[in-house]
């Protein structure tokens, strides 16, 4: 299996070094991340909506050293919110975050991480939008979803992401799967060790749709985060088993994968929300995308070897 090797290369500075001086490797990540600044990204914020569409923007961005680092992810986040306001988007547009970003890593990082976060969830509620908490590794996630719960306090759409390879999560959907949530279901991008998840992509995928399936039960709004032709269609027939009307759940895919898919269910009338990453700190992110499916990293090995 080809994309453990690829996580564990996601934490090597000398493979970070080796990748990002290919000279092909900035063609191939401009498929994933499709800017750097706010202003590269206004154009494809107005491109995506405008062929009906919805956003959920992450900065990239994760191994934060200091508290200015971490105050400088929430600017450019506050910075990303006054554009999205400019463009009257706010509805449309809503914010990925992962706390690691703001400084949760660090002594105190906890509390650190809640102070910065916060005026980022304010500002996108002031703009009719709101925020997503991002999963991130195991470890991480006991914090993330007691901020998740602090936030929904005064923001209670305020939404968090659940990984179905991790045997935690059943019990979280169940905790989750309530009036008003917003809970984002991934299969999981992270190095996780057999402890605590589950290795086999078969056991991962049924479990993703137990899961799935307390989710659209339950009373909150799923939000189905997967590329997965077979997962999509079972959504779809849980969602109708359910009674789920379209407006009561929705499908969100990366940008730069399965692009004519995103318009299909657009047209269909379902909720399309396209995860779309930006930044100069690509690295982490790029590599979990090539972890997540073999197409991706075939698509990155044959790009080098033509320019070779």
């Amino acid at each position: 299996m080809l994309g453990p090797v690829i996580l564990a290369a996601s934490r090597s500075d000398r493979m970070r070094r080796l990748i990002s001086a290919a000279p092909v490797t900035k063609q191939v990540v401009d498929r994933f991340i499709p800017g750097e600044t706010v202003d590269d990204i206004v154009p494809i914020i107005a491109d995506l909506t405008g062929k009906g569409l919805e956003l959920t923007m992450d900065v990239v961005g994760e191994d934060i050293t200091t508290p200015g680092q971490a105050t400088a992810a929430r600017d450019a986040y506050l910075a990303l919110i006054d554009h999205i306001k400019d463009l009257d988007l706010g509805p449309r547009v809503e914010m990925s975050v992962k706390l690691s970003m703001f400084g949760q890593a660090l002594p105190g990082g906890h509390e650190l991480a809640l102070a910065n976060v916060r005026p980022v969830v304010e500002a996108a509620a002031a703009i009719g939008t709101t925020v997503t908490l991002d999963a991130e590794d195991h470890t991480t996630l006991d914090s993330m979803f007691a901020i998740h719960e602090e936030l929904r306090k005064d923001f209670p759409q305020t939404g968090c992401v659940i990984q179905a390879y991790l045997f935690r999560t059943e019990a979280d959907a169940r905790r989750l799967a309530a009036s008003g949530s917003r809970v984002r279901l991934v299969k999981g991008a992270y190095k996780e060790p057999a402890e605590v998840a589950y290795q086999d992509k078969h056991e991962i995928d049924k479990a993703y749709v137990r899961i799935l399936r307390t989710l659209m039960e339950g009373e909150g709004y799923p939000m189905i985060g997967s590329h997965d032709p077979r997962l999509i269609s079972i959504a779809q027939e849980l969602a109708r088993t359910a009674g789920r009307k379209l407006d009561e759940y929705e499908f969100q895919m990366l940008y730069g994968i399965r692009g004519d898919e995103h318009l299909r269910l657009a047209a269909e009338g379902h909720r399309m929300r396209v995860y779309t990453a930006y930044g100069t700190d690509w690295y982490g992110y790029f590599m979990r995308r090539l972890a997540e499916k073999p197409a991706n990293l075939r698509f990155f090995v044959r790009s080098m070897v033509s320019k070779g």
